[in-house]
């Protein structure tokens, strides 16, 4: 080797010390880039997580466009629609039904699980209702049932006390003992019950806003740990921080309640606040989405084009899927 023949020789061994160190240090980012990737597309996570969307006092004859704007909303929304009773005016007939529903929200029908409202009870018992529903409403007479949406339990109740077909909603009622048993039956999910009156509610007038005859249905619901209460009735939105069936908060164990009666019917003016009323407003028609995942769930009220007023938030069930609830 000549006086200067080990430069080039240097110089590789050099070159390829480079190239392994280079490779030493791009090869973990790159592991970690494909497995981040590899965790982002596997459907493990998004698999339990599941959507309800809906609203109550949905559509009257005299007039499709309010509920014509928030079927649209729903349009863009995959997954199961709750309609919070009240779902065609005036009287709930099967005519009205076919008529004015079935042109709006009638095209979500095979995804719908609706509850009856007063409305449908009004000259009958709710007959055109059950009759419209061919089985999707529970049984007839009854109207209310459950079903799971993945981890989550749904309970649809009937809050037509006043109907001598349910018996009434007092404890010891046909549907309170049906409730106590339902919810007996799924100790470990994440429960979400709707239905069209309300026990809270800050609308104009008392007597229409409150229904104190549902609060032996909301103690059987909280003592199984309910998450959410929806309901409609009065055509407004409003949601309630976390409470016990006295109404007292409970930020720990209380149910959190959510008046949406913004489906497209008319508007209903609010009174003062009741105490733990978070969020109010009279004026717009949307639909609220829940998005129900294992151990969470999180809400978007979602308002027609032209609207500004939202609501969203999320909370973690009081207990998590597969332990039972305390």
């Amino acid at each position: 080797m000549g006086r200067f023949g080990w430069i080039p020789l240097i110089s590789s061994l050099l070159i390829v010390a480079s190239a392994a160190v280079s490779l030493a240090q791009e090869s973990p980012a790159n592991h970690s880039a494909t497995a981040k990737t590899s965790s982002k597309s596997a459907p493990k996570k998004s698999s339990g997580t599941f959507t309800l969307v809906g609203a109550g006092d949905i559509v009257g004859c005299s007039d499709l466009s309010g509920a014509q704007a928030t079927a649209k909303l729903i349009d863009a929304i995959p997954g199961t629609v709750f309609a919070a009773g009240d779902l065609a005016y005036q009287h709930g007939t099967y005519e009205e039904f076919v008529k004015c529903y079935g042109p709006t929200w009638g095209r979500f029908k095979a995804r719908t699980r609706p509850t009856p409202g007063n409305h449908e009870y009004n000259g009958a018992t709710a007959i055109g209702y059950f009759r419209y529903w061919d089985g999707r409403a529970g049984d007839p007479g009854k109207g209310y049932y459950s079903y799971d949406l993945g981890t989550w339990h749904i309970v649809v109740l009937n809050t037509n006390c006043g109907s001598k077909e349910l018996g009434g909603c007092a404890e010891g009622s046909p549907e309170e003992t049906w409730l106590k048993q339902d919810l007996a039956a799924h100790p470990a999910a994440c429960t979400l019950a709707y239905g069209h009156h309300a026990l809270f509610s800050s609308g104009l007038l008392p007597k229409h806003a409150e229904h104190p005859e549902l609060r032996a249905l909301w103690q059987d619901l909280y003592d199984a740990h309910a998450e959410m209460i929806l309901a409609g009735h009065e055509h407004s939105y409003e949601r309630f921080a976390p409470q016990n069936p006295e109404g007292n908060p409970d930020p720990e164990h209380g149910i959190r309640e959510i008046v949406v009666g913004t489906g497209g019917r008319s508007h209903t003016p609010l009174g003062y606040a009741k105490p733990n009323s978070e969020v109010r407003d009279d004026k717009t028609y949307g639909v609220l989405k829940l998005t129900l995942s294992p151990g969470k769930y999180s809400w978007e009220f979602i308002p027609v084009p032209g609207k500004t007023f939202r609501d969203s938030g999320e909370g973690v069930c009081h207990a998590q899927p597969g332990s039972p609830k305390n």
